[in-house]
């Protein structure tokens, strides 16, 4: 499956096993998703259970707060996690809040499934990298999954989840090959974007990261799009690397990090999001604070730019293989 049939399955499973699940948001009905994600639902489940809203993010979100404190597991999506801002005071302000404040009699069980990233030539307003502004937030959980088998077990968890879960799908794994530049399929140099699912319910923890490449010359975490492009600069640069998805960031497994680093003794950061204040900082502290007598040289990062979202430029911008790969050469090298 690709990552769009994969995420299509886990709400087509979870539709049919809970009848409090629904799925709505702009164009997620009838039309089935600007990117085709929510295709069919509608047909199998009924107009009931997805539908389309008006275009007014804050009111999106806000229905799926008073529907999940009513009882149901809503699964609204964001068409772009750019637009998410609209909605953002009612994910803070109440979401994240209303089992706390409410002494546990509600909850708040609902998933915001969004796009999120570039590599589409979407521009500043289809673009963007938003994790670190939720990750931010105490009571909301974000997630980030990398590949099809992972997006659906995650995608159900998420749904299961008692607390809201920001669902952030990297848009340049959607479908795959695509590389915005029409000179070789993204798979050369960013990982195959296809992946045997299993069919049927099974999930994937939150908040336990997967070494997808074991190694022992340093540790490099990386989310989404960027573990495929991690694991093609260790390919290219012939170290032996030790690659970990991070899948959630919050929840974050921070044990599997602390101790492939104390194992590593280096350990480098890979980012979409701009450098300053991006999630890599926070990792960037933690491992840190706990790996501090481990390290044999400075935790390194390699993001985006600090610059808001160049559109003529985004190619740069990304952290490549070959940037990803200059890095490891740093911390590889002797004194």
């Amino acid at each position: 499956m690709s990552m769009i049939q994969a995420l299509n399955d886990a709400m087509d499973v979870m539709m049919a096993r809970d009848p409090r699940v629904l799925v709505f948001g702009e164009d997620v009905g009838f039309f089935g998703g600007v990117f085709r994600v929510t295709d069919g639902l509608q047909a199998r489940h009924g107009r009931h259970r997805c539908f389309d809203t008006p275009i007014a993010e804050g009111g999106i979100v806000a229905t799926a707060i008073g529907m999940a404190a009513y009882g149901l597991r809503p699964v609204p999506e964001i068409q772009f996690a750019d637009y998410i801002l609209p909605a953002y005071d009612q994910l803070v302000s109440e979401a994240a809040r209303l089992r706390y404040r409410s002494g546990g009699e509600f909850e708040a069980a609902i998933t915001v499934r969004s796009p999120y990233g570039g590599g589409i030539f979407g521009g500043q307003t289809h673009s963007q990298s938003p994790e670190a502004i939720f990750a931010h937030i105490t009571g909301l959980k974000t997630v980030i999954p990398s590949n099809p088998h992972d997006a659906k077990g995650l995608l159900i968890a998420a749904v299961e989840d008692d607390d809201p879960v920001i669902f952030l799908e990297p848009k340049r794994l959607y479908n795959g090959p695509f590389d915005g530049h029409g000179d070789g399929p993204l798979k050369t140099w960013a990982g195959h974007t296809r992946a045997e699912v299993p069919s049927g319910y099974y999930t994937v923890p939150l908040g336990k990261a997967d070494v997808v490449r074991p190694g022992g010359d340093l540790t490099i975490l990386a989310y989404g799009t960027m573990v495929h492009v991690a694991l093609a600069a260790v390919k290219a640069s012939g170290c032996d690397g030790e690659v970990i998805d991070l899948r959630s960031i919050v929840p974050l497994d921070i044990d599997s990090i602390s101790a492939s680093v104390e194992r590593t003794g280096r350990c480098l950061i890979v980012h979409e999001a701009s450098r300053f204040s991006g999630f890599g900082a926070e990792l960037a502290a933690l491992v840190q604070e706990r790996c501090f007598y481990s390290l044999e040289r400075p935790v390194m990062r390699v993001c985006g730019w600090d610059t808001p979202y160049p559109h003529a430029f985004e190619w740069d911008y990304f952290p490549s293989p070959q940037r990803v790969g200059t890095a490891i050469t740093r911390l590889l090298a002797r004194d």
